[in-house]
């Protein structure tokens, strides 16, 4: 009898809130970050098209990059997800996983708004992220789950409030391709990652594409960004792969792209410092071989290939407390990335008239 009763009122719940909001279809809502396009929106690139393998078929059908960006005065916000495939994640908590990161523009900046995902077993209602705002228009920024398939996506407001899609703040489209780290995996939100930021801080239109733990520069990912355009690619692609498959697959993935997008910059990033370094020496030895095998090729990569380049950088703070695992940082190691490429990508940018 109580489980018929909360049945009951939990339907109830819905029934009331339905009755007072005008539910749209999510993708509606100026979906931005979008690499490729694919018959689910959510989805960032087709399986059926590129020849992913294992783990690389489930994080291309993930949401991690996507965004809703849109005007509005509805004085709530709400979200109805159908979810797919969830990442049983280790060091990344279920907000940043599987819910939702919203931002308001405040000036020339974005102030954040609020964030949300299911309690257990309360999946059948809606997500309040944001409430009770005063009535006027906001301009308003969503991140989609960083981690997990989104099969469906309804986005509630309040009725009669107005609803207007809104373009990137920048027309230059600038692609993230990289690993865990590009994903964010360990950020405590979905719009915390060093991309995430490096778009709110400069207002560059950033497309995340990043494949946790399986960003190698296969092939098949160098096939799915020849088809996607971009006006800059900026590459963590050096934290994944064995050194063998550096030296193997770096210049092919290298022509391959450049073949699809002459005189379009790639920027590739050297693999940031991990922790778990500090006092393993096997760890160590193998980190530096790779590093230094990176840095050797890069320094021929960047002669031979023209629009080329490699910058350094950096997650760790002094004392070394960035890290949430000893392999990811946090919010703040993301913010201290985003800070340490932040003008040597403008810098680049700019020379190809990209502001």
């Amino acid at each position: 009898m109580k489980k018929l009763l909360l049945s009951v009122l939990s339907l109830g719940l819905c029934l009331a809130v339905s009755a007072q909001t005008t539910w749209y279809d999510a993708y509606e809502m100026g979906l931005g970050g979008k690499v490729l396009q694919t018959e689910n929106p959510y989805h960032r690139a087709d399986t059926s098209r590129y020849a992913f393998v294992g783990q690389e078929r489930n994080l291309v059908l993930s949401s991690g990059g996507l965004t809703l960006h849109f005007k509005t005065n509805s004085k709530n916000i709400r979200l109805i997800p159908e979810y797919g495939y969830i990442y049983p994640g280790r060091t990344t908590n279920q907000l940043a996983v599987m819910g939702f990161d919203m931002y308001i523009r405040q000036g020339k900046g974005w102030l954040w708004a609020g964030a949300a995902v299911h309690r257990p077993g309360r999946e059948d209602r809606p997500l309040n992220i944001v409430a009770n705002m005063d009535g006027t228009e906001h301009e308003c920024l969503i991140y989609l789950p960083m981690y997990c398939e989104l099969r469906s996506l309804k986005m509630g407001l309040d009725d009669g409030s107005t609803m207007i899609p809104c373009e990137p703040d920048s027309k230059y489209r600038i692609v993230f391709h990289g690993s865990s780290f590009t994903m964010a995996v360990s950020a405590s939100r979905s719009g915390m990652g060093y991309p995430q930021q490096f778009g709110r801080y400069t207002g560059m239109n950033v497309l995340g594409f990043g494949m946790s733990g399986n960003c190698k520069l296969q092939p098949a990912f160098a096939a799915a960004l020849s088809d996607a355009q971009f006006d800059a690619l900026v590459l963590d692609t050096f934290s994944n792969p064995s050194v063998e498959q550096i030296r193997e697959r770096l210049f092919p993935f290298i022509e391959t792209v450049q073949a699809a997008h002459p005189g379009v910059p790639l920027i590739f990033q050297r693999t940031i410092y991990r922790e778990n370094r500090n006092f393993n020496k096997k760890l160590d030895a193998e980190e530096a071989e790779r590093i230094q095998v990176a840095d050797s090729l890069m320094a021929i990569a960047c002669k031979r290939y023209k629009d080329v380049y490699y910058i350094h950088p950096n997650a760790t703070t002094k004392d070394h407390q960035s890290s949430v695992d000893g392999t990811h940082p946090g919010d703040y190691g993301y913010y201290i990335w985003e800070k340490s490429i932040e003008k040597k990508v403008l810098r680049i940018l700019r020379k190809y008239g990209i502001k």
